[in-house]
């Protein structure tokens, strides 16, 4: 079925997409006012862009009843954050930091979670979470009104160290971490545990199906 997204809503056109591109990582960001005040929310619309430099991307939409998101606010006053990824032990302290406060509402105090002061950066990360990547903004994308996208260069990154198989190598072992996905829905999420290999095909082994 085709569907023109220049005759559709926006909302529609969102439902689409959350519900056809999955999983989705979720980006749990930290930032700061400029009060030094912390704050915590998690991103679906979020990825890894590039290398080199190291480039993460997330989309930031604006409040329900309009205005910037604290954490497009605090990025654009700081330049700085952090990108936490979500284990299925943090699923629902990541859920009451997607619940919208109003400014100046600490949300990692609000969820019971704990903070690890950064290296590069101001904002902390949080303890509980496997992997965290300390940003400072690339540059911002204004998408649209009280939108945006975040480039965020990764400075340094924090990796359990169980999950760790060879520092010197960068092996990690993904499984352990343990990190969840967003789905369709509301409420939406999936577990990364059921992995299976493709191995990839050098060009001397390939033989097209006829």
């Amino acid at each position: 079925m085709l569907f023109d997204f220049a005759k559709i809503s926006a909302q529609d056109a969102y439902k689409l997409m959350v519900s056809t591109i999955v999983p989705r990582p979720i980006a749990w960001v930290v930032t700061q006012d400029s009060e030094g005040r912390n704050n915590a929310a998690p991103y679906s619309f979020f990825n890894a862009f590039a290398n080199d430099p190291p480039i993460v991307i997330i989309g930031i939409g604006g409040r329900p009843e309009g205005g910037d998101k604290d954490t497009l606010t605090n990025i654009r006053h700081s330049r700085q954050f952090v990108v936490n990824l979500v284990s299925a032990a943090n699923g629902p302290a990541m859920n009451v930091t997607a619940i919208d406060f109003p400014p100046g509402v600490d949300e990692l105090a609000e969820a019971g979670l704990t903070t690890i002061p950064s290296t590069m950066v101001r904002p902390p990360r949080i303890a509980e979470s496997p992997v965290a990547f300390e940003c400072e903004r690339f540059t911002t994308l204004e998408i649209g009104h009280e939108r945006a996208l975040v480039l965020g260069r990764v400075l340094a990154m924090h990796i359990d160290d169980a999950a760790v198989t060879n520092p010197e190598r960068c092996y990690v072992d993904t499984a352990k971490l343990d990190l969840i996905g967003r789905m369709a829905g509301a409420g939406g999420y999936i577990h990364t545990r059921d992995a299976f290999e493709i191995p990839r095909i050098k060009e001397a082994d390939w033989v097209r199906k006829t």
